[in-house]
């Protein structure tokens, strides 16, 4: 069974940082390319950041450029994102989703998601 299992979120205040983690479990995690998603209450989906099987190639979305960073470890399974300078606008719930097709610099398809985990930046 596929599992992709996010957490880490929380309240923070603007400015602040957080780092999210994707544990995934039930396939092969070295054959995939891996995304962020996020949505905000009222609003559909965003892409947010894709990184290659290899860890070495990292597209990310104009809104979090040069404040998020994503990353993974093969061999423990798990991926990342480590989100600093954080704004209001980021407060979403920010799934982690497995790649089934990725675009370079702009979205990826996506064959399953995760449950997601809650980061709300507040003052």
């Amino acid at each position: 069974e596929v599992q992709l299992v996010a957490s880490g979120g929380g309240v923070v205040q603007p400015g602040g940082s957080l780092r999210l983690s994707c544990a995934a479990s039930g396939f092969i995690f070295g054959d995939y390319h891996m995304s962020w998603v996020r949505q905000a209450p009222g609003k559909g989906p965003e892409w947010v950041a894709s990184i290659n099987i290899g860890g070495g190639t990292k597209y990310y979305a104009d809104s979090v450029k040069g404040r998020f960073t994503i990353f993974r470890d093969n061999a423990e399974n798990t991926m990342w994102l480590q989100m600093n300078t954080l704004k209001p606008e980021d407060t979403a719930l920010y799934y982690c989703a497995r790649v089934k097709h990725l675009y370079a610099g702009s979205d990826a398809e996506h064959d399953f998601w995760g449950q997601g985990t809650q980061v709300t930046v507040s003052s």
